[in-house]
């Protein structure tokens, strides 16, 4: 029951104020950390943390916060073997957090900007015996393409987190059996804002023609949707108090790829990568925010879930 992540690690740099500044100003600020994440990071720790074996896949620079993010990850019991270090400055982000939760984000690439045809070779090797692979978009997209063929040839799963947003070639759209794309990134990909139910639907349905697989659509506050099979399933959010959703779609695609090895359906899926990403907006920062597996259990209990569909 292995979850492979192939992706970016990088550390955050966090400041917190209470509104996010507009182009040009400067906004006094109150709380300032480091944390470590990268998409790819975030996702893999969520996956151990929820109780997968998980296994990591990715580079790291020769400078001292690779260190601290290869430590990170072995702390969080992720099988981190296949992070190699390469020369020059480890991945970076850097992130702004208003009062309300929202964040803007700028992520330098530093050592995942060198993955390539080396790290496939290795990812090849860690996909034997795995059930999922998860992707994201912080790595040359190359890269990203060419670990979805070889997850396709070993016939393991794959889940895709389009982000950050950007035009996706028929390839890959073809080689993913599951797209988790937040609004902002499904109105990148398929040309329109999913704004109201019906427009969500409409984006599913078009990523759905692209993929042949099954779509589901983060949309924060308002939950999420699952669109397969020809049918869409809406899950409200569910009500927790937000202080900081850096990494929220993180935990909630971590929650829909352990499920899914352990066995369990889509919509019962579904309601663990809700439940994963609520939980994760109640703590500040990215990895530390990300849920135990008794946390979302706890959470699928009190409202009335259980542990499956």
């Amino acid at each position: 029951m292995t979850v492979v992540v192939f992706g970016s690690i990088n550390m955050d740099l966090v400041a917190r104020a209470p509104r996010l500044p507009a182009p040009g100003e400067t906004v006094p600020g109150h709380t300032f950390f480091t944390a470590p994440g990268g998409k790819g990071a975030n996702q893999a720790v969520a996956c151990a943390r929820l109780g997968a074996p998980t296994r990591m896949v990715g580079r790291v620079g020769d400078d001292a916060l690779g260190v601290e993010l290869r430590a990170a990850l072995r702390a969080a019991g992720v099988d981190e073997r296949e992070v190699v270090s390469t020369a020059g400055p480890s991945g970076v982000a850097l992130i702004a957090v208003d009062d309300g939760a929202r964040n803007t984000i700028i992520v330098v690439p530093g050592a995942n900007g060198a993955i390539g045809s080396s790290d496939v070779a290795r990812l090849e090797v860690a996909l034997r015996g795995a059930q999922v692979l998860l992707l994201q978009l912080e790595i040359p997209l190359e890269a990203v393409i060419a670990a979805a063929r070889a997850a396709r040839r070993a016939g393991v799963r794959v889940i895709l987190d389009p982000a950050p947003a950007c035009q996706l070639p028929a390839e890959l759209y073809q080689l993913v059996d599951i797209i988790t794309p937040n609004e902002s990134e499904a109105a990148t990909l398929v040309g329109f804002a999913p704004d109201d139910e019906a427009a969500r639907i409409a984006a599913a349905r078009a990523l759905h023609a692209r993929t042949g697989g099954a779509v589901v659509l983060k949309l924060g506050e308002h939950g999420a949707l699952l669109f397969a099979d020809e049918q869409a399933l809406h899950l409200p959010a569910l009500p927790v108090r937000a202080v900081d959703s850096v990494a929220a779609g993180d935990a909630f695609n971590a929650g829909l790829a352990v499920a899914l090895v352990e066995g369990q359906s889509l919509p019962a899926a579904l309601r663990w990568a809700v439940a994963a990403g609520a939980l994760a907006v109640t703590r500040a920062g990215a990895q530390p925010a990300m849920p135990s597996r008794d946390e979302v259990l706890a959470m699928l209990k009190e409202q009335g879930y259980g542990s499956r569909a």
